[in-house]
């Protein structure tokens, strides 16, 4: 009898079939995400009432006490096909003995690359003109070069690691704002109002947790020097994105790339703000990141089953 296994991430198996066919040889009875997309509370608590799966594949919907309370009886493996996992509620899941498991290393060179991409959108403003020429305007928009820009680092685990080498080689000046991270050549550690108040580009790479939640809020964004450039490809709930808005309408922060955001779809002022580029939370988004992501959140599922002796 094969085990039904529940998988939410909508992209799972499109670009390349061989997770989903290592599920299968596990023996495990595979059900996808009905609707193509993130799913709300309510509907992950009722595929998983009505699935009743031993192991979720997860993506981004949230996974809260009440939700895991609700599946307490048959879920014992949830897999994050992602880095963070705050929408787990790990306290809930450890108290009911769900195992947990999350995919750090995959993502983070295509995560790096995209963030990258949109420090030198921003700086030689690509989306603006592109959008400016489709329009039937033939304008060459002044922008900046990356290279010998002071750049912030918020956060430096593996993503900004990344980021950093990238940096190097463009010869940038890195500051980096991590309380868990010691000194190393080529960065400087450095506290975050003073990494705000002389940085040209702002790079947000931390988790979200009670503790970095509005990270960059309407006072540090404030801090900024005028005209400097905020990324974030992390979390959205890191940067106060009406305030942020507001920076970019009156010319205080000179472009922002975002591809994260509070609630997703987005549909709020950013949208409105010229100098922003938005993506609609792709980071890992690159297939060869997919593939990796992907294999590795079977591996994890099935390694789980098989310690809790369901395999």
């Amino acid at each position: 009898m094969s085990r039904p296994v529940l998988v939410t991430t909508s992209s799972f198996g499109a670009g390349d079939p061989a997770p989903r066919e290592a599920l299968e040889r596990a023996g495990l009875e595979i059900h996808l995400n009905p609707h193509g997309r993130k799913l709300t509370e309510a509907e992950i608590q009722g595929l998983l009432q009505e699935r009743r799966p031993a192991g979720l594949i997860a993506g981004l919907e949230p996974l809260t006490g009440r939700v895991l309370e609700s599946a307490r009886t048959h879920l014992k493996v949830i897999s994050r096909c992602g880095v963070g996992l705050d929408n787990v509620d790990q306290d809930a899941a450890k108290r009911l003995g769900i195992r947990v498991y999350s995919t750090p290393e995959a993502p983070s060179e295509a995560v790096a690359e995209l963030a990258i991409a949109l420090i030198l959108s921003c700086l030689r403003r690509v989306a603006e003109a592109d959008r400016a020429l489709r329009a039937g305007q033939w304008k060459q928009l002044q922008g900046a070069l990356l290279g010998g820009k002071t750049v912030a680092l918020l956060g430096y685990g593996r993503i900004g690691r990344r980021v950093g080498t990238i940096l190097k080689a463009f010869g940038c000046r890195l500051l980096v704002h991590d309380p868990f991270v010691k000194a190393e050549p080529g960065v400087e550690l450095v506290g975050l109002e003073a990494a705000l108040e002389v940085a040209d580009v702002v790079s947000v790479h931390a988790p979200l947790t009670p503790e970095t939640r509005g990270l960059l809020s309407r006072e540090r964004l404030a801090k900024l020097r005028r005209g400097a450039i905020v990324v974030n490809t992390s979390r959205g709930g890191l940067v106060d994105e009406a305030a942020l808005a507001e920076a970019l309408k009156s010319g205080a922060v000179g472009g922002a790339g975002i591809d994260v955001f509070e609630r997703e779809p987005y549909d709020g002022p950013l949208k409105e703000c010229a100098t922003a580029v938005l993506t609609p939370h792709m980071g890992s988004a690159a297939k060869e990141c997919r593939l990796r992501m992907e294999s590795e959140a079977a591996r994890n599922l099935i390694d789980g089953l098989k310690a809790e002796g369901l395999l």
